[in-house]
């Protein structure tokens, strides 16, 4: 069975300071650190284009995980909204290339933003089980810096560049589990690109994923039959700080199991639940962990991945 072999990221060097920016915006300290929580922002440098995210994240991947080698690379996955140039070509065949994959493997891109790898990792263990595949690789690079209007409150303080690569190998240690979905395109308006700029309607986008995220997580659990208390990890998209927050407050008993990676990052978009798993959940004692991603649709997906323990 198809599942997560490891998980590598690149998070580039440069970043902007929230807290040297804030009065800029008339806004004080107080805001970022509760309702932000990102106190820098990662920004790829001016020349570095998606792709080039995505190789480094590979690359890293290929450094960390014994046994993978390029040559044995069967499918690749990129989840992006904004890929190369004009997003044409698809931005999965330039990382190939420039990787220098197999012609022979399958590369497609995954147009998702917040809720793109729990989405993308069930698309490509399907894809893998169904054509007999061994070895994919999931990447998410979403650079919202290409996008952001640098005088916007609502988006240049929250958005950060980071990209992901996950192996996905039928001798994994954790096995993708049973998943929900969810799409209400009525919340079209409240978070997109016009023009050449990302607008957001901050109190919409947040609404939105105080109303959707725990139940989807309930049920989730009610479809898995487990108990909440027998989950180890919550690892749910790093919107901002207060979305993580309002979240957490629908599990009393249980809401110090909701993970939080914001401070250095942003929201990577894509790219927030991979890094939840790579920091903090690979080399863990966790058996069970919910991933639960977000965002842009409005789009959301939850799903269970659980430990083997063979």
């Amino acid at each position: 069975m198809i599942g997560i072999g490891n998980i590598a990221s690149f998070i580039p060097l440069d970043s902007l300071d929230n807290l040297e920016r804030i009065g800029g915006f008339g806004e004080t300290s107080d805001f970022i650190i509760n309702k932000i929580g990102a106190l820098k922002l990662p920004q790829k440098g001016q020349l570095e284009e998606t792709s080039d995210l995505a190789v480094k994240a590979v690359e890293e991947l290929f450094r960390r995980s014994r046994g993978l080698d390029k040559n044995h690379i069967d499918a690749l996955v990129i989840v992006t909204q904004n890929g190369d140039g004009e997003g044409l070509p698809h931005t999965a065949a330039i990382v190939q290339e420039k990787l220098g994959l197999p012609r022979s493997v399958a590369a497609f891109d995954v147009s998702l933003g917040c809720s793109g790898y729990v989405y993308a990792l069930h698309i490509l263990k399907g894809f893998m089980e169904s054509a007999g595949l061994k070895n994919g690789i999931l990447v998410t690079a979403d650079p919202y810096s290409k996008i952001v209007d640098p005088s916007d409150k609502n988006t240049s303080l929250l958005f950060g560049d980071a990209a992901t690569a996950t192996w996905l190998t039928d001798s994994a240690d954790w096995e993708i589990g049973p998943a929900l979905f969810g799409t209400d395109g009525k919340g079209e308006e409240a978070l997109k690109k016009s023009g050449s700029y990302l607008t957001m309607n901050g109190r919409q986008v947040f609404d939105f994923a105080a109303k959707n995220v725990a139940p989807s997580i309930k049920a989730l659990l009610e479809k898995a039959v487990i108990a909440e208390n027998e989950i180890d990890a919550f690892c749910i998209h790093q919107g901002s700080y207060a979305v993580v927050d309002a979240v957490s407050r629908r599990f009393k008993e249980n809401r110090d199991k909701f993970l939080r990676d914001i401070e250095n990052t942003g929201n990577t978009v894509s790219s927030s639940i991979p890094l939840l798993l790579e920091n903090h959940v690979l080399g863990s004692d966790f058996k069970k962990v919910i991933i639960s991603g977000f965002g842009v649709g409005f789009s959301w997906a939850t799903a269970l991945l659980t430990k083997n323990v063979n």
